[in-house]
C-alpha cells in the first residue's frame, strides 16, 4: 500500500498564468500521480500535460535540486515541486 503524501506545489510563468494561481497542496506519491491530480483540479493547466509528463517546453524541480520529468520519481511529505517554463532558468 502506498502512503500518499502532502506536498507545495508552486507555480510560476506561463504555469502560473494557466494554473491561476501561485501554489497550493497536494497529496500524491509520484509525480506523475501529483501531474495528473493537477490536470483534474486546474482543467486550464492540464493542457500544459501529456498523459502523466509535463509538455516539453515545461520542467518540474523538486526542492531546488533538481528537474525531474520521470512520472515515477518518488515524493515525500516535505518536498516543493516547482512548475516553470524550460527556458527561465537561463
Amino acid at each position: 500500500m502506498q502512503v500518499e503524501f502532502l506536498m507545495q506545489v508552486e507555480f510560476l510563468g506561463i504555469p502560473r498564468q494557466r494554473a491561476g494561481i501561485s501554489e497550493l497542496e497536494v497529496q500524491a506519491d509520484t509525480l506523475g500521480q501529483l501531474l495528473g491530480t493537477l490536470a483534474m483540479r486546474i482543467p486550464s493547466f492540464g493542457e500544459l500535460i501529456s498523459v502523466d509528463r509535463l509538455h516539453s517546453s515545461f520542467v518540474a524541480n523538486l526542492n531546488g535540486d533538481r528537474f525531474v520529468s520521470d512520472p515515477e520519481t518518488p515524493l515525500g511529505q516535505d518536498d516543493c515541486v516547482l512548475i516553470l517554463s524550460a527556458d527561465a532558468g537561463g
